[in-house]
Order: structure tokens, then C-alpha cells, then sequence
């Protein structure tokens, strides 16, 4: 796992860069990952726009400014994700932001499809799922992992996939309602919890 980690930490970009690739691929018609599609694409232009917006309107609460400046343990937040994902459009601006606050707080991003053995150690109920977090410490030893959705949308997808079986367009649409009402407020809730002081 140490040296999976390692390689993973090479290969991972800062918020910026990933921003920039995900907008170098757009404007040639793709998006990241392996499997190119007409909704894939869709789906990275919207999230891109998602993100600028998100960028600019996040505001971390006084709680979550409160905890963050108390973090003086080095750690890095290796997020696996993809451009297309619609969760990560509205996670990644607030983790961007919260990792801001700290200097101890690392932040990089790394493509799921180009690291499948990383992703491979943290699935979901044996599922792919991203975003995924996982926190490493100062000697880059994980530490928690989490994703690939902020407590209250897990709980919306598990009860919904209850009573209907899967999650269908109107569901996903209900939950990007949601994600604009909370405005990263569980998702910040969320992440705290995981902070080494």
C-alpha cells in the first residue's frame, strides 16, 4: 500500500491543474477518463461550470474556520475523481477551499481510471464510486478514507435505492437541488470530522 500511495502522489495534480485539464479536454471535445461519450462530455461541461460557480459562492462556516486553523499535523487529502462526476462538481470547490485555510492541509487530485489499483483499496460496497477522499498523514500512511457523498446525500441515495432499486434522471436531478440548498454546509461537516489535530 506504501508504495501504491507514493505512486499516486506523483501522478496527482493540485485543484488548479485538475481545473485546467478538465477545461484543456473540454475544449476538445472530451473528457477525462477512459470512456469517451456524448453524456460523459455533458456531464464535464456542466460540472465545470458547477465548479467555476461553486469556486467564487462557497463560504466556509466559523465552526469549520475554527477547525481547520487548529490542524497543525501535516496531512494530504488525495482525492480520486473524475471531471465528469457530478457529486465531486459540488465536493471539490469546498475541499479546495477548506484545504486553503491550512497549510498543514495538502490537497491533490488524482484520476480514478489512470490509478485503478488505488481505487481498487477504497470501493464503496464494492463499487468504483467517486468522489473518494483518502487522508494520509505526514508519513503518507492513510489515516480515513471517505465518499463518495456527504453523509445526508448517502442516506437520500440508500433510502431511494430502497424504495425504487436504482437511482434514475429524476432522482440524480433532485439530488443536484440538493447539493445547491446545502451549499457544502454537510459536506464541511463531514470532512472536519476527519481533521488530525
Amino acid at each position: 500500500m506504501k508504495d501504491l500511495i507514493k505512486d499516486s502522489l506523483i501522478k496527482s495534480t493540485s485543484y488548479t491543474t485538475f481545473r485546467n485539464l478538465v477545461r484543456g479536454l473540454l475544449e476538445k471535445g472530451k473528457s477525462t477518463g477512459s470512456n469517451q461519450s456524448e453524456e460523459l462530455l455533458n456531464y464535464s461541461m456542466l460540472n465545470d461550470k458547477r465548479m467555476s460557480r461553486l469556486d467564487k459562492k462557497i463560504k466556509l462556516s466559523e465552526t469549520t474556520i475554527e477547525r481547520l486553523n487548529k490542524v497543525q499535523k501535516e496531512q494530504t487529502w488525495l482525492l480520486i475523481t473524475e471531471g465528469w462526476c457530478g457529486d465531486a462538481a459540488h465536493i471539490l470547490p469546498v475541499m479546495n477551499k477548506m484545504s486553503a485555510e491550512n497549510e498543514n492541509i495538502n490537497l491533490k487530485v488524482v484520476l480514478r481510471d489512470e490509478n485503478l489499483e488505488l481505487m481498487n483499496q477504497f470501493l464503496t460496497n464494492g463499487s468504483m464510486s467517486i468522489p473518494k477522499l483518502v487522508v494520509l498523514d505526514a508519513n503518507e500512511e492513510v489515516v480515513s478514507s471517505w465518499g463518495p457523498r456527504p453523509s445526508i446525500a448517502s442516506k437520500m441515495v440508500v433510502d431511494y435505492k430502497e424504495k425504487h432499486g436504482s437511482l434514475d434522471p429524476g432522482f440524480k436531478k433532485d439530488l443536484q437541488l440538493w447539493y445547491n440548498k446545502n451549499k457544502g454546509v454537510n459536506i464541511q461537516e463531514d470532512l472536519v470530522a476527519f481533521l488530525e489535530q
